[in-house]
């Protein structure tokens, strides 16, 4: 089942192709899908990154897509792995407390983020101990929300025409015009007249590379012409996922019970997609916990009987 399948599929099963619920179906299918990568652990939900600790540093930058940790290791020059064990910052704090404590890490934890003058420059770090007394490899993997099924949302923003006469200030979740999807959002920074900055805080969707897009003069400080900005990439252009080709209904019942929740539908429907959600949500987790679990290895991981 690609996007475009999904969103007719959407449509027809609670009849509705009203313009405004039309546009919200993605966001429906993003919470549908994050409802049920919380609900069980996909291979697909899997990611293994490399990345290198520095000479006397105990400190290591999260991935941005990171959600819990799976297993981190260091390589050691001799080709081996060691893995580190998860430990509490305080742990950590206490067992190495000065900065002379150095040697080969033997353990990790979660920082939080990293706060300069008020500024939160990465969303989560780690804590290395002890402090690294050479400069290793170091493997994470982790769990993260894969690609979502909606089909090319603006993933990055290139060049930026400025314009002139805006009004300075920063706008939140700007609708932005143009190119060839609907959706996008953005918060906008004014300053000297002209948009300096554009952050993507929601990518729409059917958007290509290259496309330029805008914004109403109203919804960024009523004055000022000129301002545009290129799409550099975007996402997903085929509209698939692993959930869409190999588990496409518990995807869809996800969905309409968003879909259901947003229309404020009658208790009975509501109660019907509930549980066929449910029902497929159990298949699904037959697969990624039970029948993709039966031999790992590791301390704490649920794994479901498979009859």
């Amino acid at each position: 089942m690609t996007y475009t399948e999904l969103s007719n599929a959407i449509q027809a099963y609670t009849e509705n192709t009203e313009t405004s619920f039309v546009a919200e179906i993605p966001v429906f299918v993003e919470q549908a899908e994050q409802r049920i990568y919380n609900s069980l652990q996909f291979p697909s939900i899997r990611k293994n990154v490399t990345s290198t600790v520095a000479i006397n540093t105990k400190y290591l930058d999260c991935p941005l897509d990171f959600l819990a940790v799976y297993s981190m290791a260091v390589i050691l020059p001799s080709g081996e792995y060691k893995y580190l064990l998860n430990k509490d910052v305080n742990f950590i704090r206490q067992a190495y407390p000065s900065p002379s404590d150095k040697g080969e890490p033997t353990c990790y934890a979660l920082f939080g983020p990293t706060v300069l003058n008020s500024v939160i420059y990465d969303e989560l770090s780690f804590i290395i101990g002890p402090t690294a007394d050479a400069s290793y490899s170091v493997e994470l993997h982790y769990y993260h929300y894969p690609e979502s099924i909606v089909q090319s949302p603006v993933d990055t923003l290139g060049a930026i025409t400025g314009g002139s006469a805006y009004t300075a200030g920063t706008y939140f979740n700007v609708p932005l015009t143009g190119g060839t999807g609907s959706g996008a959002l953005a918060t906008i920074t004014v300053s000297g007249g002209a948009v300096t900055v554009v952050t993507i805080t929601n990518g729409g969707l059917n958007y290509t590379v290259g496309g330029s897009l805008s914004a109403a003069a109203t919804n960024i400080g009523s004055t000022g012409s000129g301002f545009s900005v290129l799409i550099s990439t975007v996402t997903n252009s085929d509209g698939r996922s692993w959930l869409g080709d190999n588990f496409d209904t518990v995807l869809l019942y996800g969905s309409l019970l968003e879909a259901y929740t947003y229309m404020k539908g009658e208790a009975d429907m509501m109660a019907l997609y509930n549980q066929k959600f449910m029902e497929a949500l159990a298949l699904a987790k037959r697969l990624g916990d039970g029948m993709e679990r039966q031999d790992a290895y590791r301390s704490g991981q649920y794994r479901q009987a498979v009859t």
